[in-house]
């Protein structure tokens, strides 16, 4: 082990240490309330078990020792295969698809508490293990980013309460008994009940602040200047999304046409849902497709973008997997290819067609039909065509009940969602840059 890892986990080692009786102390209240509570003596005993591991992990932490810190960090072989075999916008897009698809089948066990709450500390375990590789630590620890990882957990949690009440609301349906919302349907009073809880709230986070303020260094840096650039160049987190879209797209359709068809889809979902089931409780199996449509729109084309432009996008807006030290001076050569001449030069093998110097405007205009010609055919086919197709097969029952307008508004709103995970295939694929590209008026699609 190098000498500067040595010093980082001697630099590390309170914090780690503190970190893991953290989870020792939440362990042992779950533990005392599953027995108190719950009355289930074996799994209190689980629970005591693994407070009783964390503690165990809590003074070899501590001691900064870098041999005996060997053994509670991930193994080297374990991070070179995450870095090489595992990196990558491909295996991270389509692994976490994967995961959202196998949480939602079996959802049913995935929801109850000692699952997640198995997962939670699996995750908890893993983050302490990881936080002694250097490269892991600066990108977890930076102050910029240590909200974004509480955002990430706490996602995750609501992500997961929501899903259990629609779990056992779907059952109680299922046995004819009303939704768990409609037995406590008592009306509480804004005062005193609501002001006294939002002042209690207002005290809390006010002392979480102040101790947020004490033990975090502000993320201030240099101010700004035209001669050095930050090297990576991230916009806020909250727009990492945007900026991982102008991967894949022109920067007028991934910073203005799909951000305003989602605010727009957003504000049209009143007028073309026809459901009137599922209003005012939690469910999952009355409103399947909204469901799959919001998890799959916010969590794996919204939030993991999120994820991946913030701890996996580094210098030069390059991959980096989660133990890589983010090296500069790394390259990755892309040949991406237009559509245009994937069918010109690749498939009739002849030169795309030019524009001629001096030409007229209906000159100009005809030659970038002609030469974008597959392009615009493709995107028409894919704006025009599919809905009818879409209405006269697999949504036909949608079409029946929600009428022309209707239907055709959320066919639309559905295939522009689906232009992001399109081109972002067709970009891993075939390495597709434009499927239109008009540089002559600044339009590429």
């Amino acid at each position: 082990m190098h000498v500067n890892e040595a010093e980082f986990l001697a630099r590390i080692s309170g914090f780690l240490g503190g970190y893991y009786l953290t989870l020792a102390l939440m362990n042992a209240i779950a533990a005392l309330y599953v027995w108190t509570k719950l009355q289930r003596v074996g799994l209190a005993m689980v629970l005591a078990a693994v407070s009783g591991l964390f503690v165990i992990l809590s003074p070899i932490a501590l001691s900064g020792n870098a041999e005996m810190m060997r053994y509670i960090s991930v193994p080297l072989d374990v991070r070179d295969f995450v870095n090489v075999w595992l990196g990558g916008p491909v295996i991270y897009s389509t692994g976490t698809l994967v995961a959202l698809i196998v949480m939602f089948l079996f959802r049913k066990f995935f929801v109850q508490p000692i699952v997640a709450w198995t997962i939670f500390n699996l995750a908890l375990l893993l983050m302490g293990l990881s936080i002694t590789d250097p490269s892991f630590a600066a990108i977890v620890t930076k102050p910029d980013n240590v909200p974004i990882v509480g955002l990430v957990y706490l996602l995750g949690f609501f992500t997961w309460l929501s899903a259990y009440k629609a779990v056992k609301n779907d059952e109680r349906i299922e046995q004819g008994l009303e939704p768990l919302e409609k037995l406590d349907n008592e009306k509480v009073l804004v005062w005193p009940d609501l002001v006294y809880t939002e002042m209690i709230c207002m005290v809390a986070i006010t002392a979480l602040l102040l101790i947020w303020a004490i033990a975090l260094q502000a993320p201030l840096e240099e101010p700004a200047s035209s001669v050095k650039t930050p090297n990576p160049s991230k916009a806020p987190w909250y727009f990492l999304g945007l900026q991982e879209m102008l991967v894949y797209y022109d920067p007028w359709m991934a910073g203005v046409v799909l951000p305003s068809l989602v605010l727009f889809g957003l504000m049209a979902i009143p007028f073309i849902d026809f459901n009137r089931t599922g209003n005012g409780y939690y469910t999952i199996n009355q409103r399947k497709f909204a469901y799959i449509i919001f998890q799959i729109g916010f969590l794996e084309m919204w939030v993991t973008l999120i994820v991946l432009g913030t701890f996996l996008r580094g210098p030069n807006w390059n991959f980096f997997g989660p133990y890589e030290i983010w090296d500069a001076h790394k390259v990755e050569a892309l040949n991406n290819v237009d559509l245009s001449e994937y069918f010109w030069v690749m498939l009739l093998n002849t030169s795309l067609p030019q524009v001629p110097e001096n030409a007229s405007t209906l000159k100009q205009i005809s030659t970038i039909v002609v030469r974008e010609a597959p392009g615009i055919i493709l995107v028409l086919g894919y704006l025009i065509v599919l809905p009818p197709l879409m209405a006269m097969t697999i949504f036909r029952k949608f079409f029946v009940k929600m009428g022309f307008i209707r239907f055709m508004l959320m066919a639309n709103l559905l295939l522009f969602m689906l232009l992001l995970p399109i081109k972002m295939v067709l970009r891993w694929t075939i390495n597709l840059k434009y499927i239109v590209h008009i540089e002559e008026y600044f339009l590429n699609f």
